[in-house]
């Protein structure tokens, strides 16, 4: 952390800004925001990770042992790590290469003033001292104290409070707060770790992070095999070499096959190469996966929670109507309000485009529109005060004619906002103003939506809209796009923690939904569903970081997509179907893999410590293993991972995984047990006891591999056949590569009864 309590200060005019030799002098000193935000690792770290790792270590030492005793024969497994190695590092800098590409079109840029010029920089080039211009919709990246100008802020990132406050000249604002209305300048007061929210953001970055099924599977399974690994190694090479008197080479060479067996290093390469081909793929169809597990995260989520506006609508607004409801002309009031107000959010901008912008009349003082507060004013000299927006949060004086032409319009699903006039020039209280006007806005629905959710709902994920708009409003715009089942909305505004608990899963719209309230909404969905969160918004922030898999839109806030798993690039709504049939596919394929990857682990694990009982040697040899690791497990792996595979998941891979691999494991252990108890009886020597094993666990192998590969189709078939050809081939005519030797008549029947 750079120190700047004993840092001289520079004070710019907020008009000017720093000039360029300040720039560099803050540079010079370290005093630049400069962050470390790649989302994927270094070339060092991808280079580190595929080659410095325990399983590598081990196949090192595997490799010199076998080196000792002179078997160059039996060294081909260490091709094959090798090749696994290059492959892992090849595909993980290609998705690196790409999604740093694609990373650089949402970086967050900053308006700052710099020699009188107004510039956009990355958030990594501010300086210490810097002037930032401020205004709606921003998150702020760094400390800052307001020199001009005033700001309504929502700090709840900071301190898990929603409410808003109103911030002026010269008061602090926190980085990682949200900009919710007006425009400031303000003079930047801590970079990098100096940053307030950087010193909360180190340990709750740690709590936060939730490995997936998938990491906790895999990584279970590596815990196991790297305890037991070395022990079970020693006892073997001591029963072998000292119990059964096997000579020091053949010992050497079956405990080096039995450890090479239980290490299931191509599933976590396979695992490792179908996430990054996942994230090509979706990268290609313009979806940022920000981190690479939430592709399994996205591929099981059956409940998906979508805001409206700028999801399901374009997040932008037009005014069908305007109607006058007393002497005063409503588009000539609008045209004043609009002129001196600083909004900027899509209502504002609809209007803007309807009335034409006039400034005649004297302003002064204006109330910038708040999403808790639902409603704008200015007051004008001679004039009186304005309000507009939402009518139950102004409550004006209204007679039933008025109200139930609201609510015509209302339930046709329009959003109707009521501008109001007092004469007091204050906005102390909007209860004693009168109705003046009605505006009659309309979402314009993206196109791609009705697809989306047809497309949604027939997979078996739920939809529920959560909105902060009418919920009526919603309901009719849920009607539109196609929601199944009775549409049941609420208003949330009225309902307590305990109530909207209570209402949770009675109803799939829910309206006026505050901030605090959404992510109550995902806490509690999360307790029995997998569930997916689609913002944009401010508002949507806690949502979004409390949701199992969280997308966000690339034309959305800086905070939305900061902390998103997936941001759509290009705000295709339509690409979410596309990015959960990727994530199936990987995740089933790798599940499919994994099965056969387990199933040799399985069979070493139990076999070695079968023959620490058995009075026989470890039965295979490393280039045994190494043909049937690759014909019935590696090759079918590679293809079968390609496959298009759209099954809905659920988090139970591990449980699957075995119910599949355990079956076969522990018929190639039961089979070799009687094997080698058979040959203890006839005489039969130590290679023949490896020729009929490794025929009879191929041929096993081949069936875990028909099984693996159900429903069979066109290429499946090929796949199986070939390897199993591939197998009968190496058998009979590469016998002195694989140690095979020449049955009898009476082993040959043996062998065929066993399988």
């Amino acid at each position: 952390m750079k120190n700047t309590k004993n840092t001289q200060r520079f004070y710019p005019n907020p008009a000017i800004g720093l000039s360029n030799n300040e720039i560099q002098q803050r540079i010079s000193q370290g005093l630049n925001n400069e962050q470390n935000t790649k989302i994927t690792k270094s070339t060092a770290d991808i280079l580190k990770h595929n080659i410095f790792n325990l399983f590598n270590l081990i196949n090192f030492i595997l490799a010199l042992l076998i080196l000792f005793v002179k078997s160059y024969q039996n060294l081909l497994f260490l091709g094959v790590v090798i090749i696994n190695i290059v492959i892992g590092i090849i595909q993980e800098l290609r998705a690196k290469k790409i999604l740093d590409k694609l990373s650089l079109i949402h970086d967050p840029m900053i308006s700052v003033i710099r020699n009188k010029e107004i510039i956009n920089i990355h958030m990594d080039e501010l300086v210490l001292d810097d002037i930032m211009l401020l205004k709606q919709g921003a998150q702020i990246c760094c400390d800052c104290i307001i020199v001009e100008g005033k700001l309504e802020v929502n700090e709840s990132n900071v301190n898990g409070e929603s409410d808003i406050i109103l911030k002026h000249k010269g008061d602090f604002l926190f980085s990682g707060s949200f900009i919710v209305s007006g425009q400031a300048k303000a003079q930047v007061e801590h970079v990098k770790e100096d940053n307030y929210i950087q010193t909360i953001l180190k340990d709750a970055k740690k709590l936060e992070y939730r490995k997936s099924e998938l990491q906790k599977s895999i990584g279970l399974i590596i815990k196991y095999i790297g305890i037991t690994i070395i022990p079970l190694g020693l006892l073997l090479f001591i029963k072998q070499f000292l119990v059964l008197n096997i000579p020091f080479s053949t010992a050497i060479i079956s405990t080096v096959a039995a450890l090479i067996g239980m290490i299931p290093e191509g599933l976590v390469l396979l695992t490792s190469v179908a996430l990054a081909l996942g994230a090509i793929q979706l990268a290609k169809k313009q979806a940022l996966i920000q981190e690479l597990y939430a592709i399994e995260t996205l591929s099981c989520v059956d409940m998906l929670c979508l805001d409206k506006t700028g999801t399901l609508t374009e997040g932008r607004m037009q005014v069908e109507e305007i109607i006058d409801l007393s002497h005063w002309k409503s588009k000539e009031v609008l045209s004043n309000i609009m002129a001196n107000l600083c909004d900027d959010n899509a209502t504002a901008q609809a209007i803007k485009q309807y009335v034409s912008i006039e400034k005649d009349w004297n302003c002064i003082d204006t109330l910038p529109f708040s999403s808790e507060r639902k409603y704008s004013g200015a007051s004008f000299e001679k004039h009186g005060c304005f309000f507009l927006g939402a009518l139950e949060f102004i409550k004006p004086k209204i007679d039933d004619s008025i109200y139930n032409l609201i609510n015509n319009y209302t339930n046709q699903g329009k959003r109707i906002l009521v501008l109001c006039h007092k004469q007091e020039l204050n906005f102390s209280s909007t209860n004693n103003s009168t109705i003046i006007g009605i505006v009659i806005l309309s979402d314009i629905l993206r196109k791609e939506a009705i697809d989306t959710i047809d497309f949604l709902q027939s997979q078996g994920v739920d939809i529920k809209i959560i909105s902060g708009d009418n919920p009526i409003t919603v309901a009719a715009i849920s009607e539109k796009i196609g929601i199944k089942g009775k549409i049941t909305a609420i208003d949330t505004s009225t309902l307590n923690d305990e109530e909207l608990i209570a209402c949770v899963h009675k109803y799939n719209i829910f309206g006026r939904v505050a901030p605090s309230q959404k992510k109550l909404i995902i806490s509690t969905l999360k307790k029995n569903h997998t569930v997916g969160m689609v913002g944009d918004g401010v508002n949507d922030v806690m949502a979004l970081k409390e949701a199992d898999c969280s997308i966000a839109l690339a034309n959305g806030h800086d905070a939305t997509k900061n902390i998103s798993n997936i941001v759509l690039l290009d705000n295709n709504f339509s690409h979410i179907p596309e990015a959960i049939k990727e994530g199936r596919k990987v995740i089933n394929n790798i599940q499919r893999a994994a099965s056969l990857f387990l199933s040799k682990t399985f069979f070493s694990f139990l076999l070695s410590i079968a023959t620490l009982f058995l009075n026989a040697r470890y039965p295979f040899a490393p280039i045994q293993l190494t043909l049937i690791s690759s014909l019935f497990i590696g090759i079918p792996s590679f293809f079968l991972s390609l496959e298009p595979n759209y099954t809905k998941n659920n988090h139970e891979f591990l449980k699957k995984v075995c119910i599949h691999a355990l079956p076969c494991a522990l018929t190639v252990v039961t089979s070799v047990s009687v094997i080698a108890i058979y040959l203890s009886f006839t005489n039969g020597n130590d290679l023949i006891y490896s020729t009929i094993s490794i025929i009879v666990t191929g041929f096993i192998l081949s069936f875990g591999l028909y099984k693996a590969c159900q429903p069979l189709t066109t290429q499946r078939k090929i796949i199986v056949i070939s390897m199993i050809t591939l197998f009968i081939s190496s058998i009979l005519f590469l016998p002195k590569i694989f140690l095979i030797q020449k049955l009898s008549l009476y082993h040959t029947i043996f062998t065929i009864l066993i399988i």
